[in-house]
């Protein structure tokens, strides 16, 4: 691993090249791997966000600011800044990992970022983090998202109900198949009222009711 290199990427210098190599390894490459590095940057990097959103959003609602901060710290936005960065040319992984493709998972690299914050927290100290975060992360916490745009279907479909005064929608599932580890869900999504129903499939029930209720709020809205 090009530690210089990686350094100026990261903006960030260690003084102790131990966390950064821990930070950056896999499991499949031996116990001295990320994870409970990981386990302290995800923490911190929630204080982090939160705080900022906090801070940058007087007038918000808890409701907001939980759905802001779930959007900034997902696995999508994590590999997003990993890709940004340029670590999965610095992953260390175990062989059959390196020939699997593993370090080029989203998964994988969502934990190396959080790992790194983890380390950097440890070389350094809680302020040195924090400007790692608000570094790493940029744009994405000036440039915030409309927090209604974050609220699932189910929620977006309750809240549109009951600001005219009807029932809340019933789910019931229609029907399940598959095999035990793949299973396929398909409930049907019914508002009583108006006698109006619609159906959504998903790998799991919650997703399945999800996509019932965007079928619904679709059918709804035209």
């Amino acid at each position: 691993m090009n530690r210089e290199h990686l350094y100026r990427l990261l903006g960030y210098r260690f003084r102790d090249a131990a966390l950064l190599e821990r930070a950056m390894t896999h499991r499949s490459a031996g116990s001295g791997h990320y994870e409970r590095l990981e386990f302290l940057g995800d923490s911190l990097l929630n204080f982090v966000v939160a705080q900022a959103l906090y801070q940058r959003l007087p007038e918000a609602t808890e409701g907001d600011l939980t759905r802001m901060r779930a959007a900034l710290v997902r696995e999508e936005t994590l590999g997003a800044v990993a890709a940004d960065l340029g670590l999965a040319d610095f992953v260390q992984l175990g062989g059959s990992a390196l020939k699997s493709g593993v370090y080029r998972r989203r998964s994988v690299l969502a934990d190396t970022v959080e790992a790194l914050i983890g380390a950097v927290l440890l070389d350094a100290d809680i302020d040195t983090a924090r400007e790692c975060v608000e570094r790493w992360w940029g744009e994405r916490l000036i440039t915030l998202p409309d927090p209604d745009t974050l609220k699932d279907p189910k929620t977006r479909l309750q809240e549109w109900l009951q600001g005219r005064s009807r029932p809340r929608p019933e789910y019931e599932v229609l029907e399940i198949s598959g095999p035990a580890h793949q299973q396929r869900f398909r409930v049907c999504c019914r508002l009583d009222d108006g006698n109006e129903h619609v159906e959504g499939n998903g790998a799991s029930r919650r997703g399945a009711e999800q996509n019932a209720a965007r079928a619904m709020l679709e059918k709804l809205d035209a």
